[in-house]
């Protein structure tokens, strides 16, 4: 029988990664995305004819492979991305998703949108340009959303000759900055996506280079699975209550394990009421098991029989989040109507939905220089500042630095449902790196 280490160790060698890439305009994102597609021979025939025959009519010589991603037809006559674009290929190492986000600043939040799941980040920056304003905002937004890894590409070589002290110098200036933020792993990669350069194939041009291409990291960056760390958390999606001659005194709590595992005869707390029971019994597939963890849809039965409704959350006695009605977090305002002092919204946490009131909005987070605005008064689109959420029932609510699945939640406008702000509870950035962490990013890049 298979042991739960086993099982921890078989996914913590998962060959799924999800990734997002971020950039400034016109640094090259989608052609980079379009690259790793067309190497690595992810795209199918007729697409690929498809955008031959969208370069030929625009004069092109050679097919355009961002057009691979940039499907809205504002994207193509602009030559910008707009929108997420999502997609999806494998090599015989891994599975990918990947969300190719925008770079304009006013689509920020659709890259806190794209960032939110990944687990790795790929910035983007012209090596004409160095790092720039908005190459600092998508490292600021990747830093929040607690992305573990991030890639720094230095596109565009082929236009600086490919000269290694032009590559050094941006990667000395984005580690440092990174560093500051509390990123936690940062890679540097002297890449040209549309000469192919160091994406899929390592470049003939910069032999000074020793490093990774882009996707041998990606096939190769470790993803954290380790479910022996995590706090467990089964919020309840539904209760399944049969009452048939077959199932007469059957209840059961359905829904997704968020993290950690959950075993047959543990002892559990149901919050926000604070109950206590232990597992009786767990079924997956319709089959009894003694284990469960992450991301498996379960359904959990208790020992007692309590009051459990959906949005209630169960924990381990030992490990419970605390109970709160005053939520501090740092958020992106996604909509384009404003979040002001004051506003009764809904706040959706997991699979609980609770009225609320904006009690306070302490500062705006300036992503140029990190700075706070004090006292804003109130949030527009694309705004990434602190506030004070004061719920109507308890939530059971993680800090988002201990689970980004348990700690986040949306604001949500009570009147239509548009999705107003999207929330990370507790401190807004990591603790800083030390010196010496620094220096060892440093070398990351230093061949």
């Amino acid at each position: 029988m298979t042991t739960f280490t086993q099982h921890a160790e078989q996914l913590s060698t998962t060959t799924l990664l999800r990734f997002a890439t971020a950039g400034s305009v016109d640094d090259g994102k989608s052609t980079l995305v379009g690259r790793l597609l067309h190497d690595s021979k992810s795209v199918l025939t007729d697409q690929l004819e498809a955008v031959e025959h969208a370069s030929r009519n625009r004069g092109q010589e050679a097919p355009d492979l961002a057009l691979l991603t940039d499907g809205l037809r504002a994207e193509r006559e602009q030559g910008i991305t707009i929108d997420v674009a999502y997609r999806y290929f494998a090599t015989p190492r891994r599975r990918f998703i990947l969300a190719d986000t925008p770079g304009h600043v006013q689509y920020t939040r659709n890259m806190v949108t794209g960032a939110s799941t990944a687990e790795l980040a790929v910035v983007l920056v012209d090596a004409r340009n160095g790092v720039v304003e908005q190459t600092r905002r998508h490292a600021a937004v990747a830093a929040l959303l607690r992305v573990p890894h991030v890639v720094l590409a230095v596109n565009k070589m082929d236009l600086v000759d490919y000269l290694e002290p032009v590559f050094a110098a941006i990667a000395e200036e984005f580690t440092a900055y990174a560093a500051s933020l509390g990123v936690p792993e940062i890679t540097a990669i002297p890449i040209s996506a549309l000469a192919g350069d160091n994406v899929v194939e390592p470049s003939a041009h910069m032999d000074w280079y020793g490093g990774p291409t882009v996707l041998e990291h990606l096939e190769t960056v470790p993803v954290s699975h380790d479910l022996t760390a995590c706090h467990a958390r089964f919020p309840v999606q539904y209760v399944i209550r049969p009452q048939t001659a077959e199932h007469p005194d059957y209840r059961g709590y359905a829904g997704q394990i968020a993290a950690g595992a959950f075993r047959v005869g543990e002892a559990v707390t149901v919050l926000p009421s604070g109950r206590t029971s232990t597992i009786a019994g767990i079924d997956a597939l319709g089959e009894s098991v003694d284990i469960a963890w992450a991301p498996q849809s379960v359904t959990i039965r208790l020992a007692d029989d309590i009051d459990v409704s959906r949005g209630d959350l169960i924990a381990p006695a030992d490990d419970a989040p605390a109970v709160t009605q005053d939520v501090e977090a740092t958020v992106c305002h996604v909509a384009d109507q404003p979040l002001a002092v004051g506003q009764r919204v809904l706040l959706k946490h997991t699979t609980r939905t609770v009225k609320a009131i904006v009690k306070d909005i302490p500062s705006r987070l300036t992503l140029d220089d990190l700075s706070q605005h004090p006292a804003p008064g109130r949030l527009v689109a694309n705004d990434i500042g602190r506030v004070v959420v004061r719920t109507a029932e308890p939530l059971a609510l993680d800090a988002y630095a201990d689970s980004r699945r348990t700690g986040s939640f949306l604001l949500i406008d009570p009147a239509d449902g548009t999705t107003l702000t999207a929330g990370m509870a507790g401190e807004a950035f990591a603790a800083a790196a030390t010196a010496d962490d620094a220096a060892a990013d440093d070398a990351e890049w230093d061949f």
